[in-house]
């Protein structure tokens, strides 16, 4: 799979170095400066957009088509369709050429989008209604759910990349963290970004029964259920699918407590992006990430304009429709570059993993429900 460096995104980020580089010369030299903007805007022309259209356009029309079956079959995850169509595309019919460079644009830059539209459905005061000891639970289910993950992975053997995402995902936000971190670490073998992205709906997927199941067993009220069915499942959506299944208060708190989780997302990255920049420094290499990258910037930034009120009601249905579509058109991208092959040569270690996350976050939450409660 060819790696992110090679994507036309970083033509583009060449080409704005270009420009930025001879804009700071242009007392000396102007028409170097201009000579630099022109190769910036020629990096956006009609060009550019012929080459990266048909494998966008694909992603979207595989993207609409997940909507709609995920509409039919109640449960169901539409970026887990979105990955399954690519895969099958992928390993059953030969793909174009030309499909490829619009897939790789897909699979990193409509991610990041998507991630962005999320920061708009987050609002602050929700979570703090939550009280000061939720919230602290919440804090210590992605802390302890990130470090415990990490630490198991080095058990097993799973490659440091691999483990991150995988962490990251199961603690905070599945896909959307999955993104985040991949968006920070550029990480170079998209396999792994996909297999995390898949661990994280399949599993995430399998806790929308056992929850409300378990919570039953152990004689919780559907508020305590549905807390610990948002600080324990992966994915919103899934958490919504859990919460109704409960009944009753279960739902409202659930979601509540998953975007509180969903909220740690940027000082995760802000952490996650210092220690790539002191290994980077470690090693000698010059060029460092910034503290905090420009879309997780976006995300607060999506959150602060949510917060203010300022935008009808209505902003906030079509962000949650263009966050799932953009992030299903990104599964799809993803899974076009996996051969079953490749997926198979993963190894059972990073499904284990998964499971012990699972589990493991899953307690986290139950713990803290029990000791509030």
């Amino acid at each position: 799979m060819t790696t992110t460096n090679q994507t036309p995104t970083g033509t583009l980020e060449n080409a704005g170095a270009t420009a930025g580089a001879t804009a700071n010369a242009a007392a000396v030299r102007p028409s170097t400066a201009l000579s630099g903007l022109r190769t910036f805007l020629r990096s956006w022309g009609p060009q550019r957009w012929r080459l990266l259209a048909p494998g966008v356009a694909a992603s979207a029309v595989a993207a609409a088509a997940s909507l709609g079956a995920a509409s039919l079959w109640p449960g169901a995850s539409t970026l887990l369709i979105a990955i399954v169509i690519g895969v099958l595309l992928r390993n059953l019919v030969p793909v174009p050429a030309a499909l490829e460079p619009g897939f790789r644009y897909a699979a990193k830059t409509l991610l990041r989008a998507g991630v962005v539209l999320l920061g708009y459905q987050l609002l602050i005061s929700d979570v703090l209604s939550l009280g000061a000891g939720m919230i602290l639970v919440v804090v210590c289910i992605v802390g302890l759910g990130i470090g415990g993950t990490l630490v198991m992975g080095k058990w097993l053997g799973v490659s440091p990349t691999q483990r991150l995402l995988i962490a990251c995902g199961f603690s905070i936000c599945g896909a959307a963290a999955v993104a985040a971190v991949d968006g920070v670490i550029e990480t170079r073998e998209r396999r792994e970004v996909m297999t995390a992205v898949a661990l994280v709906v399949i599993f995430g997927t399998l806790m929308i029964p056992v929850v409300p199941a378990a919570a039953a067993l152990l004689g919780l009220g559907n508020y305590d259920a549905g807390l610990w069915a948002g600080g324990s499942i992966h994915e919103v959506a899934q958490v919504v699918a859990a919460g109704g299944t409960i009944g009753g208060a279960a739902l409202g708190i659930a979601v509540i407590v998953k975007l509180a989780r969903v909220l740690m997302l940027a000082p995760v990255m802000a952490v996650v992006s210092l220690q790539r920049r002191r290994a980077i420094g470690a090693s000698g290499t010059s060029r460092k990430p910034p503290i905090m990258p420009l879309f997780v910037a976006c995300v607060i930034a999506m959150m602060a304009l949510r917060a203010t009120g300022w935008l009808p009601s209505a902003v906030l249905d079509w962000s949650k429709t263009g966050e799932i579509f953009l992030l299903a058109a990104a599964m799809f991208a993803l899974g076009t570059g996996v051969h079953v092959k490749s997926l198979l040569a993963v190894g059972f270690k990073p499904f284990v993993l998964a499971a012990a996350a699972t589990v493991w976050v899953a307690g986290l939450a139950l713990a803290g429900v029990l000791i509030l409660a």
